[in-house]
């Protein structure tokens, strides 16, 4: 479903560039595409990273795992003894478990948002490599637009127009 309207979009927004273009006295536009998503499997560079991701992914999840048995044990150990127990050492186990469970939780949030960093870390120079080649095959091939269909974006665009203006004109937006 969201391939249609992706593909809707992708038509209305070339018809509607063809029809500017003709409008304004321009030369046809070239329109191209590529799907980045296939372009990053085929890169030699990509099983490398791919590679050092996982490795710190695999350290990450062993980090988790050995904080989930410790907690574990914990709740064990609790659960054993709590009949045996006075108040203020139940108390203290119980903070104790909850202190736990709370830290594994920021322990995951920052586990995800340092992976999502090591990730970017890792991929931005190869994504803007390709970036950098298809503005290159833009220029080479006189493409005015080349659309990413793996991402959905405009990845690059040469002396385009902007009909921004014109659209607010017509919707009477200042």
């Amino acid at each position: 479903m969201k391939m249609k309207r992706f593909r809707k979009a992708i038509a209305l927004i070339s018809l509607a560039v063809l029809v500017a273009s003709f409008s304004y006295g321009q030369s046809v536009a070239k329109f191209g595409y590529i799907d980045s998503n296939e372009i990053l499997t085929l890169m030699p560079e990509t099983d490398s990273l791919q590679n050092e991701l996982k490795a710190y992914a695999d350290y990450l999840d062993q980090q988790m795992q050995a904080m989930g048995m410790e907690y574990q044990t914990k709740v064990t150990e609790y659960q054993e003894n709590v009949n045996t127990m006075s108040d203020l050492i139940r108390q203290t186990k119980e903070k104790e478990i909850t202190d736990l469970q709370a830290r594994i939780q920021a322990f995951q949030q920052s586990a995800d948002a340092d992976l999502g960093a090591k990730q970017a870390e890792l991929f931005n120079p190869l994504i803007e490599k390709v970036k950098n080649a298809i503005a290159e095959v833009g220029k080479e091939m006189s493409y005015t637009y080349i659309f990413d269909v793996g991402t959905g974006a405009l990845v690059f665009y040469e002396n385009g127009e902007n009909i921004l203006p014109h659209v607010k004109k017509k919707l009477g937006i200042q």
